[in-house]
């Protein structure tokens, strides 16, 4: 039987880069991954072929309905929905494949099959090739979420769908009614929106992307709605039907209880994601899953085992994959000795609908409800100079600063490229920067960065300079 120092099971970002980490890290690593291409739900069926269906979409919009503001005239445009699908697929090809030469590169062995525990320390393997053994001394679990869907309703994958088969449509919908208003439901309903679909949001909630500052939300809600998206927001689904090619929604406004109908010719169920630990047989490893479905851990991504992790999906916090990517290389540096660690409070969270939105630390209701006094600036993108000139003008960045000590607590944005602003942010905080040290930072002018070092300037001392 073959032994490795790590196996890491599930190949998605969390588990490729812990791999390519512990083989940077001299130890002898293997890979299981149960699909036959690596890069688990995210490069398959998830962020990478869904930034790739919102460009595309993005492209064709701005063609039809606002090339001509920029004197550019634009007649007969033809939607190919056929071909930008397969684009789609080319790409998550092309970055699964990479995927596979970086496990080639790192000298990681890739087994192909579903992997599950036998013991504590050895690994079962069921795939085309049959049943193989492995044993690690170190195993790490990351096998990733599945969609989530409600109790009363049945995903067909036809009609009654989630993200995986809406990633993989090669028609329009005439009308999608998208059950849920959080990132995912929001992206693809977007997508759809502007590929000219008629788009219904059912959220239970009072607000789309209701666990991000509250503003952000209202501020998407109204560019969307602007748009032409509808919203039955504060409505819990109570029935969904189908018949034939035509699917109906029922929901009740959780207030009055007044029941609405909605016909289409998709659902698309966007309700979350629950971590997928099907036959791992932890049982068999001595590992339990806590209430929520999740692997049960410590501070230091240990299970009950020490010598076996877990990261990703299947543990607490956030469902992103930059997240299981810095627990990843967390993970294998803690095998290898070293002391590394994680500010989970500094762990962007972006939707790429367009407006873009992202936020990292704080919110403004979470500091409100534990009592924290805080100051708040603010800058609209109608007063920047670059998006004026890119006609963008929806929007804004909100820098959130601790009162005594003008320490930045939280950057909450919405606007063009507020994905990639993030960043910087990000960075400010890491450092305990405060708002004057972010505002006294040149930026280049014009670009879009400009609106938080204007937001920073805003919260420090109360006056940005072109506002």
């Amino acid at each position: 039987m073959e032994q490795f120092d790590v196996v890491v099971i599930g190949s998605g970002p969390g588990g490729y880069v812990a791999a390519i980490r512990a083989a940077q890290l001299n130890f002898k690593v293997a890979i299981i991954e149960r699909y036959k291409t690596l890069g688990g739900t995210c490069l398959n069926v998830g962020c990478i072929p869904s930034k790739a269906w919102l460009d595309s979409s993005e492209r064709y919009f701005e063609t039809v309905h606002s090339h001509d503001v920029h004197g550019i005239e634009v007649s007969n445009v033809k939607l190919n929905a056929k071909k930008m699908s397969e684009r789609v697929q080319k790409v998550v090809s092309e970055i699964t494949g990479g995927v596979a030469f970086l496990m080639k590169k790192n000298k990681i062995t890739v087994f192909q099959g579903h992997g599950s525990f036998k013991d504590k320390n050895t690994i079962t393997i069921e795939g085309e090739k049959g049943i193989q053994e492995i044993q690690g001394k170190n195993i790490i679990i990351a096998t990733g979420s599945k969609p989530s869907s409600l109790p009363n309703v049945k995903i067909d994958k036809e009609r009654i769908i989630t993200s995986t088969e809406a990633l993989k449509l090669q028609e329009v919908p005439g009308e999608l009614i998208v059950i849920g208003g959080g990132v995912i439901g929001l992206e693809m309903g977007s997508v759809f929106k502007r590929l000219g679909s008629k788009v219904s949001v059912v959220e239970f909630a009072d607000s789309v992307i209701a666990a991000m500052d509250h503003e952000l939300g209202k501020e998407l809600h109204k560019v969307l709605k602007k748009e032409g998206m509808d919203f039955y927001l504060g409505h819990g689904v109570t029935e969904v039907t189908r018949n034939g090619n035509k699917v109906t929604v029922k929901a009740k406004n959780k207030v009055d209880n007044n029941e609405i109908t909605l016909q289409g010719d998709y659902v698309l169920m966007a309700v979350g994601r629950r971590p997928y630990t099907d036959n791992l047989k932890l049982e068999n490893a001595g590992l339990t899953l806590d209430e929520r479905g999740r692997v049960a851990v410590n501070d230091h991504l240990q299970t009950a085992q020490p010598h076996i992790y877990a990261i990703g999906d299947v543990v607490k916090g956030a469902m992103l994959a930059h997240k299981a990517e810095e627990e990843g290389v967390f993970v294998a540096e803690t095998i290898a000795g070293q002391k590394p660690h994680i500010n989970y409070n500094l762990i962007p969270g972006v939707v790429y609908t367009w407006p873009e939105v992202s936020g990292v630390g704080f919110t403004e209701q979470e500091l409100k409800a534990k009592g924290v006094e805080f100051k708040v600036g603010k800058f609209s993108f109608v007063a920047s100079g670059r998006a004026k000139a890119s006609n963008e003008k929806d929007g804004f960045v909100k820098v959130i600063a601790d009162k005594q000590s003008d320490e930045i607590l939280g950057v909450h944005m919405i606007g063009p490229r507020a994905a990639d602003m993030i960043g910087e942010a990000v960075v400010a905080m890491e450092f305990r920067a405060s708002a004057e040290d972010v505002g006294r930072i040149s930026h280049a002018h014009p670009t879009y960065s400009e609106a938080l070092k204007e937001a920073a300037l805003s919260a420090w001392c109360g006056k940005a300079l072109n506002a």
